[in-house]
């Protein structure tokens, strides 16, 4: 049916007709998008003035209107409908009534309604007071009634908004600021707002009213069409939910994907993110528009007279040399009049490094003739080329800008084609802020800190922009990244050697943050491992800032001065190997002292005994302080506002060898809310003449909130629980009932591996699964029930995900053996899966 024949069809057969016709409508499987869109508006029109025309005679001095989105001509299923009823000052009464029998049908049916009731200068008053009531004016549009009424609202309204747009457009740039402040960047969010967050539908419409002002127009290339994505999106989402929502929850993604026609939920998400960037950069160029003549507008009019009459009239912008071929103007690095693109094929680099190093953004006109008109890069690049591409990545946060502006018109892909696999490509993980590819960006801004730490700045730059290349293939990405990043290295003209180095440094950008929370580095054999994958010191130097980089540009979650601390010393030992350092044999090292105290302590009373103290980064060159004895329980800040960053609390238990020990204490961390970083388990002989061992367990703990208990309740609770009189698994379980966990997308299944040869010491089993509170204390107990020894736990935590490892033994003290080590493995697993 034509939308024509809906729309008399719901004039005809009142609100129940519209109903059914709009129910027909959106459960037409060959009208979807923007004919459906229009035809709904059509629909909803027709329905709305056949209201209009049965509620009052009248014609001339009352209308209806429709503001907002619906002004707009285009309806997503469950949109609310914007009405304005305008009337000329007639009774109040019967304009009331006449509201009243336009209103009351549109609640019955469920719609969501935001109406008004305003005469023309009621209206322009409140546009004047309300930036938003403005802005849904500028798109009124007449729907019954007096046309001669709305078209002169329409025309007050955008004559005001022409003559007020030098005020209101800096309201209109701040209100856009602070939403994006509040709801985050659409084109990197898991779960993004499609109408309020930066880039989303909201932005949109405010270019719209920028233009509308004619004192600043948006870029208009593929403008219509992202905006256009994002509302089909909207409406599959208002299909799949049949709600009036624009949060694209995860677990609705494979449904909209679905509706769409799209493969999977990640190719929503790079299609939605690709749209968010068109409209954000969009955003950014017209905003920038809008400063500059509103600037230019502030200059003093007998200065402006001066400069204009120094031109013939026209006025004159002033120019700066920047390097060759660009000059700053106006605030923008822009192409020299005399540059030549299609003779000077390093001229977008230049330009992009030298925008970036001015902490000047691109100009949109430079960036569409660099796009149009240069000449492609010959295979190897010039040396030139090569160092300017060093010099942009080198730049800090000014490189964001510059290389948004490259993006936006294709120079980037056509400068490194493997980069179109990884741009807007999502990262499902929690503990990534951004898409691959502007990750790889922000790495490169915060390797450009660590330049100086490094003999060869431009390797290290160079590998923060390729680490992750990989994950546009399948596979383990840091292998394919391996392979990608030789041919990107030999093609911008890296030698042999470099390129091996580069290729070193993104195959293993994972190895020392890996290993230094996940093995025991007082295994030789880790540190040997190492070692032989890095080769030289000078690639161990580059891997060390490169980790570093990789992390801090991941998110808050992704590193830590405790993974800091790890990964330094890691580095510091593979360094003494790769220097031909002797190193220390791999028998276990001595008790220290204090440790001994304990271990005597714990055989004397035939319980555990515990220390706790606060563990700091130390100065360069200096032993950490000793604890006192006496000290049972430390502050509840360990470290004051102007010392060093605690890297959590060291916990010290001495007890009797027996069965069990690690369940128990692993619960009653879990029953105080302490986060488990580190865990070493060890056997210690008491002294001569004294029969007899005590397990010394050295843990890594940290508070999840609030305070660190004190020791004597951990004491307390840890007796209980190894005497069988203090129940842990009904604690959690009560706790866990008492405050459910809200749930959320279903997590994969955790996986339980052996690694190969990881230590000659024992066997490495690792866990992945869903972190939660408890989650040690099971492992602990399934260890326990396998019968094997734990001589160390590495516990690291990433998100919403636990990545652990445990070295185990048999009682003896030997490795498991291939068989055994799989099945203590499955068991595992089985124990996390019930």
């Amino acid at each position: 049916m034509t939308s024509t024949g809906v729309t008399d069809e719901a004039e005809d057969s009142g609100p129940g007709g519209y109903a059914a016709a709009r129910l027909r409508l959106l459960t037409e499987g060959a009208r979807s998008g923007p004919p459906r869109r229009r035809a709904l508006a059509e629909l909803t029109d027709g329905w709305l003035a056949g209201l209009f025309g049965a509620a009052t005679e009248e014609h001339t001095g009352i209308s209806l209107v429709a503001v907002g989105g619906y002004g707009r001509g285009a309806l997503s299923p469950r949109s609310d409908l914007d009405l304005l009823l305008l009337h000329d000052g007639r009774d109040d009464k019967a304009v009331a009534a006449l509201a009243d029998r336009l209103w009351y049908p549109v609640w019955d049916l469920g719609i969501d309604l935001d109406h008004s009731v305003r005469t023309p200068q009621q209206a322009r008053k409140t546009a004047g007071q309300d930036l938003k009531v403005h802005l849904g004016l500028l798109d009124a549009r007449h729907l019954a009634g007096d046309l001669g009424l709305t078209a002169s609202l329409r025309t007050a309204v955008l004559a005001d908004w022409r003559n007020q747009a030098p005020k209101r457009l800096p309201e209109l740039r701040d209100l856009c600021a602070e939403r994006a402040e509040r709801q985050g960047e659409l084109q990197f969010l898991l779960e993004p707002d499609l109408k309020e967050a930066r880039g989303g539908l909201r932005d949109a419409t405010a270019l719209r009213a920028v233009a509308a002002s004619w004192l600043a127009d948006a870029p208009r290339e593929g403008l219509a069409e992202a905006r256009r994505r994002l509302l089909d999106v909207r409406d599959a989402l208002h299909l799949a939910t049949g709600r009036a929502t624009d949060r694209l929850a995860l677990q609705e993604q494979d449904q909209v994907a679905a509706e769409l026609g799209l493969l999977d939920a990640d190719a929503l998400l790079r299609q939605v993110y690709e749209a968010a960037r068109v409209i954000s950069y969009a955003g950014d160029v017209t905003w920038r528009e809008v400063g500059r003549v509103l600037r230019s507008r502030s200059v003093r009019p007998r200065l402006r007279a001066m400069m204009n009459g120094r031109n013939g009239g026209k006025p004159v912008a002033e120019r700066s040399p920047l390097a060759e071929g660009v000059v700053e103007q106006d605030g923008e690095a822009v192409l020299a009049r005399t540059a030549r693109p299609e003779r000077d094929p390093v001229l977008p680099l230049r330009a992009a490094a030298t925008a970036a190093q001015a902490g000047l953004p691109l100009s949109r006109h430079a960036v569409r003739r660099l796009a149009t008109t240069a000449r492609p890069l010959p295979t190897p690049w010039p040396a030139e080329a090569r160092e300017q591409l060093v010099t942009l990545l080198g730049s800090g946060r000014p490189t964001v800008q510059v290389w948004e502006a490259l993006e936006a018109e294709g120079l980037v892909t056509r400068l490194l084609p493997d980069w179109e696999r990884v741009r807007c490509r999502p990262q499902r993980n929690a503990v990534h802020l951004w898409t691959v590819d502007r990750h790889l960006i922000e790495t490169a801004v915060r390797a450009a800190g660590f330049t100086r730490r490094v003999h060869r700045p431009d390797l290290l730059l160079i590998a923060a922009l390729l680490h992750d290349i990989g994950k546009g293939w399948p596979g383990d990405h840091s292998v394919a990244g391996e392979t990608i990043a030789r041919d990107v290295a030999a093609r911008i003209g890296f030698d042999g050697a470099d390129t091996a180095v580069l290729a070193t440094l993104v195959r293993h950008h994972l190895l020392l943050v890996e290993t230094a929370t996940r093995r025991d580095l007082d295994d030789p054999a880790t540190v040997r491992a190492v070692a032989q994958a890095v080769g030289t010191e000078h690639t161990l130097e580059l891997l060390h800032a490169l980790t570093e980089a990789d992390a801090l540009a991941t998110g808050p979650a992704a590193w830590s001065s405790w993974r800091g601390s790890l990964v330094a010393d890691l580095v510091k030992r593979v360094s003494g190997v790769l220097a031909g350092e002797p190193q220390p044999e791999a028998e276990t090292a001595a008790p220290t002292a204090e440790q001994e105290r304990l271990a005597v302590e714990a055989f004397r009373t035939g319980g555990p005994v515990l220390a706790l103290r606060a563990q700091t980064e130390p100065p360069a060159d200096s032993a950490p302080a000793p604890s006192s004895p006496a000290s049972p329980s430390p502050p509840s800040s360990p470290s004051s506002a102007d010392g060093p960053e605690p890297l959590g609390v060291e916990l010290l238990i001495a007890v009797p060898d027996q069965a069990g020990v690690l369940p128990a204490v692993a619960g009653v961390l879990a029953m105080h809310r302490l986060t488990v970083r580190t865990a070493e388990l060890r056997s210690v002989p008491l002294p001569d003449g004294v029969e007899g061992s005590v397990l010394l367990l050295d843990w890594r703990v940290a508070a999840q909130y609030g305070s660190l208990p004190q020791a004597a309740r951990l004491r307390a609770d840890l007796v209980r629980a190894l005497d069988g009189t203090l129940d842990i698994a009904a604690r959690l379980a009560e706790r866990d009932a008492a405050h459910p966990r809200r749930r959320g997308v279903e997590p994969p299944p955790p996986r339980v591996t052996v690694a190969p040869a990881a230590s000659r010491l024992a066997t490495v089993i690792e866990v992945r699964a869903q972190d939660a509170p408890g989650l040690l204390f099971r492992l602990g107990r399934a260890l326990e029930a396998a019968g094997v020894r734990v001589r160390s736990a590495h516990v690291s935590t990433l998100g919403a995900n636990a990545v652990d490892a445990f070295y185990v033994t048999r009682g003896e003290g030997t490795p498991l053996p291939g068989d055994e080590a799989a099945s203590v493995a499955r068991g595992l697993e089985e124990s996390l899966r019930t």
